[in-house]
């Protein structure tokens, strides 16, 4: 049986030690003039255009003027992730178990399909895998960019998937690996397996709450997780 894997990136692959936050601070200052309340506000389970229309309603903005910037705002944060990725001494780190995971799934190509379904909008999400020498290991994904709700995400990489395989996945031949609660409900429409790893900000029991039908400290049990991630 056919299985689509799809990775959430921040908090579950890897983390860019502040890097992606800060970069997003510089661009939002840059076009809009604030980046309105940063320091507190949570970016976990949402998707880069979210974050950013939050923190502008937070200043003030109206939507129009919102939308208004978009396209220079996501020029503005790539020039500055890539910036802060090259600074001398940063190390994006990527999380346990991580590695050898994706490289037992890439074996498995005939059967399997890996992709992402990550909230960064997609050549953000290109910018921190390649730090992490992570890039090739994804056939597909869905991004922010492509829809504003993470919940519409599931169903995009759904379609991409039939796309490139012919094969439309279903149910539970669909996980969904991420670390937030956002991430473990997204695909619930579709009744998807959604497996909560503990490597961001909210522990197992939030993560079972939250709806997740599996869950692990990290992916650092290798044959723990396939045994999960192909029976799911």
């Amino acid at each position: 049986m056919k299985k689509l894997i799809l990775f959430d990136i921040d908090g579950t692959l890897l983390w860019t030690q502040g890097a992606a936050k800060r970069a997003f601070q510089r661009a939002m200052e840059e076009v809009y003039g604030t980046a309105g309340p940063i320091a507190t506000h949570s970016f976990a389970g949402k998707t880069d255009p979210q974050i950013a229309r939050e923190l502008l309603r937070l200043g003030g903005f109206a939507d129009r003027a919102i939308e208004d910037g978009l396209l220079r705002l996501w020029d503005a944060y790539l020039r500055e992730l890539r910036r802060e990725l090259a600074l001398p001494g940063h190390a994006t780190r990527v999380l346990p178990g991580v590695r050898p995971l994706l490289a037992e799934l890439d074996r498995m190509r005939g059967s399997v399909v890996v992709g992402l379904l990550t909230g960064n909008i997609e050549p953000g999400a290109v910018l921190k895998l390649e730090s992490a020498r992570l890039n090739g290991r994804f056939r597909l994904g869905a991004y922010g960019s492509d829809r504003e709700r993470r919940d519409d995400l599931p169903e995009v990489a759904v379609e991409r998937a039939l796309a490139l395989t012919g094969w439309r996945f279903r149910a539970r031949d669909i996980v969904v690996i991420g670390d937030t609660p956002a991430d473990m409900v997204c695909g619930a429409s579709l009744d998807v397996h959604a497996f909560g790893v503990a490597t961001g900000y909210f522990d197992e029991p939030s993560l079972r709450a939250a709806g997740a039908h599996t869950t692990a400290p990290d992916l650092g049990n290798t044959a723990e997780v396939l045994e999960v991630l192909l029976g799911a």
